[in-house]
């Protein structure tokens, strides 16, 4: 399961690119190149002592916009106590039913499975799907909490593991993000097989480990 990957940095010390919308935007280059500094380019899952937050895409608020998320879905305004970093794409529509109809994207270069590092040809920025809960804040904006979610690897990285990361089909991305469209199993099936391609590209950029 998928518990670590990267915009930016990375085995190709990579730059920031920006070119998922609306990350173009200088409110969010500005946010995701504090994040980079931060956090050395690495999205990691938030912990009870690392309470490191990563960019997420997202319409919940109105119009689109990148904000920083709690990778782990909150329960009841806290952190599920059961695993709640990935999900399923094939359990959406039954064990994630409400945090599938708030949906966003994280730009990732890369993720990393068993200790390998997995990439798009030439290093492609992509759009990983994830499923939000917000949790309300006094005072404040609601802060999100998302879980990654993941599909039957296919393609090389299915010599690694046999799931790895939804990463978005670019046509996909608006419904994806869409909060009036309402989601259920064969819409899931849809995004899931047009992502077919993409995830059929993704390939391992580092040596394998000499066991």
């Amino acid at each position: 399961m998928c518990a670590s990957y990267g915009l930016g940095g990375g085995p190709h010390d990579l730059q920031l690119t920006f070119d998922l919308p609306p990350m173009h935007e200088p409110e969010s280059r500005a946010r995701i190149a504090a994040w980079a500094r931060e956090q050395r380019f690495t999205a990691r899952i938030t912990g009870r002592i690392a309470r490191n937050l990563n960019p997420l895409i997202h319409e919940g608020f109105g119009d689109r916009r990148v904000d920083l998320g709690w990778w782990w879905l909150h329960v009841d305004g806290a952190p599920a106590r059961f695993s709640a970093f990935n999900a399923r794409s094939d359990a959406l529509a039954t064990k994630w039913r409400g945090p599938l109809q708030r949906r966003a994207i994280l730009p990732a270069h890369w993720y990393i499975e068993r200790g390998r590092t997995f990439a798009l040809p030439e290093d492609q920025l992509f759009g990983i799907a994830a499923i939000v809960t917000p949790v309300p804040q006094p005072a404040a904006p609601p802060l999100l909490s998302y879980a990654l979610v993941t599909r039957a690897a296919i393609g090389p990285a299915a010599e690694t593991h046999p799931r790895m990361p939804l990463i978005l089909a670019r046509e996909t991305h608006d419904a994806w993000l869409d909060p009036g469209r309402r989601a259920d199993a064969a819409f899931v099936a849809d995004v899931v097989a047009a992502s077919d391609a993409i995830a059929a590209s993704a390939a391992a950029i580092d040596r394998p480990a000499i066991v």
